[in-house]
């Protein structure tokens, strides 16, 4: 009971998810001020890039971090979540710090490069941070420190929009790079510093709080590092396992809701609804924080709901992930049909819609560990890489339905499409979902171990 070293670790995972995505979203910011930076700060160089050259500039970072979502689960496993997750945001972190001077040496080609290598170093942050809480986390706390880990994400996000416009006015430019560079590169020392890959790696742990992580694991996990070391990875019952197959297609349909969001609603509601939230830094980050503050409500709630014996983890996780998916897709209907004079309406729809999805967090989310604690990171490897890969059809679909902006019916599809995914993506989760340990978990055991939704409702 009480604040141990596992709660140490899992803040040291919510500040390095923290830093990571204001290293993911600053040049969002950043490129406004790079190309206007007469009238921002005259004092630094300004760029006259194109729209064309700005998209390839921003989109470059994904096209490196799908690239590792894959390998960086076995490499996890392998060298340890410390190791890989430590390795890739401390060289992120590197050349988010040099960008300026990239940008100076090598204009946009350069920077593209810079961004590619960034985000190949990124793909190791979800992997590596399921690795790290499959093996410090006990199984009734996994919702709600799994959620707050996560919840990084928001809050680097808002962190960094909020801060981008004062540090370009004052600073320069250079200053967003510089800040959230230099904020990543002290997590990187206080993490080589107190971090650990698991109890076992852990110098700090007392042995009773080690005792306790492992009796609650109840043998789902291997704790013996030659033995994980020596385990074959069971790739082929990752593909044939219906479980796995329904985690994929969730978190494909949740990125490619997710991302209709947040990069084409600003698009609608500036061309039909006459309102550019992008330029008001508030409206801007008010779906992010209505996303952090909506996970920590939800996490409370499935840790209330999971104490009771009569529910079951199973239905923890599709309750929510039904409201997280569910939810936004009938806002989604609703916002296509809100008149033109309503403005105000859209925009409380569009915060709602962002941060209800925040349930998934405490379903789908962590639901790799439920099924197997020994490959969670692979498996999330597996279901981030194809779910970033859909993420990239959202704005394709844009560009071939929507060819007039300003045409409500055509944006009414492009809500509707997301729609019928997220409905979609769910109802096969609810279907074929699982929250047991799989019997692939310990490919050496004959037998299945199915202790954990017991462990989960203990009290």
């Amino acid at each position: 009971s009480g604040l141990g070293v596992r709660h140490l670790q899992i803040f040291l995972l919510f500040a390095g998810l923290t830093v990571g995505f204001a290293m993911r979203v600053n040049l969002s910011v950043a490129v406004v001020a790079m190309t206007n930076a007469t009238e921002i700060n005259p004092d630094f160089p300004e760029y006259n890039w194109s729209e064309k050259t700005k998209s390839l500039i921003l989109s470059s970072f994904f096209w490196g971090y799908v690239v590792t979502q894959v390998p960086a689960g076995p490499l996890a496993r392998r060298f340890g979540g410390k190791v890989t997750i430590l390795t890739g945001l401390a060289i992120s972190s590197i050349l988010t710090v040099l960008t300026p001077l990239c940008a100076k040496l090598g204009g946009w080609q350069l920077i593209c490069a810079v961004r590619l290598l960034e985000g190949v170093c990124q793909g190791f942050l979800f992997p590596s941070c399921h690795t790290v809480i499959s093996a410090w986390v006990p199984p009734k706390e996994r919702a709600s420190m799994g959620n707050f880990t996560y919840a990084g994400n928001q809050f680097g996000t808002i962190v960094m929009l909020a801060t981008s416009g004062l540090l370009a006015s004052l600073g320069g430019w250079p200053c967003i790079f510089y800040a959230s560079g230099g904020a990543g590169c002290i997590w990187a020392v206080a993490y080589y510093v107190w971090g650990a890959s698991s109890p076992a790696e852990s110098k700090s742990i007392s042995p009773e709080e080690r005792e306790l992580i492992e009796m609650q694991q109840g043998g789902a996990r291997t704790v013996d590092s030659e033995k994980t070391a020596e385990q074959t990875t069971p790739w082929l019952s990752f593909i044939s396992s219906p479980a796995v197959l329904a985690i994929v297609t969730v978190q494909s349909a949740y990125a490619y809701g997710f991302w209709t969001l947040l990069t084409q609603i600003p698009s609608y509601m500036k061309n039909v609804l006459d309102k550019d939230i992008k330029a008001n830094a508030v409206l801007s980050s008010l779906p992010y924080t209505a996303m952090l503050l909506l996970s920590f409500v939800f996490a409370w709630l499935a840790r209330i709901m999971q104490r009771k014996d009569s529910i079951s983890l199973s239905f923890n996780r599709k309750f929510f992930n039904c409201i997280g998916t569910w939810g936004p897709s009938a806002l989604l209907i609703a916002l296509g049909y809100v008149p033109k004079d309503n403005d105000s309406l859209a925009v409380v729809l569009l915060i709602f819609t962002v941060g209800i999805s925040s349930a998934s967090h405490v379903g789908f989310l962590i639901n790799h560990i439920d099924l197997s604690p020994n490959f969670a990171g692979i498996l999330m490897g597996i279901c981030n890489g194809v779910a970033n890969i859909m993420s990239l059809a959202a704005p394709l679909l844009v560009g071939i339905v929507v060819t007039d902006n300003k045409d409500v019916h055509q944006w009414r599809i492009v809500f509707f499409v997301a729609a019928a995914v997220y409905f979609i993506g769910n109802s096969v989760f609810l279907i074929f979902g699982r929250t047991n340990v799989q019997s692939w978990n310990d490919p050496s055991a004959k037998v299945s171990r199915d202790s954990t939704p017991e462990l989960e409702s203990q009290k």
